[in-house]
């Protein structure tokens, strides 16, 4: 039962980053300068970083889940695709162009 806290926890952080806007919570836009936080989009990166964290927690299910049906296949799945997700948002999130603020 101790495992299905974290999936949980990912929902809720994706909710108050996506619908509460705490962008304080993104690591590394908390602490950069006004003129580099000037570079992003705001909006858009506590969408995208909200809606990775939604996802997350339902991939973080899957151990959780295969914990419960001894179901070791399912476990493995749930390890491998967080990982690869995380990977893969933080490579887009840092190369993507979407991010960049319309203004400068």
């Amino acid at each position: 039962m101790v495992l299905f806290v974290l999936p949980l926890l990912m929902a809720f952080l994706g909710y108050l980053i996506r619908v509460k806007r705490w962008s304080w919570l993104i690591a590394g836009l908390n602490t950069s300068s006004a003129k580099a936080k000037a570079k992003y989009d705001e909006v858009a990166l506590c969408n995208a970083t909200g809606i990775f964290l939604y996802v997350l927690g339902g991939v973080l299910l899957l151990p959780a889940l295969g914990d419960l049906t001894g179901n070791r296949e399912l476990i493995n799945l749930g390890a491998f695709l967080s990982m690869g997700l995380t990977v893969g948002f933080v490579i887009y999130a840092n190369v993507a162009r979407r991010f960049r603020s319309k203004k400068s």
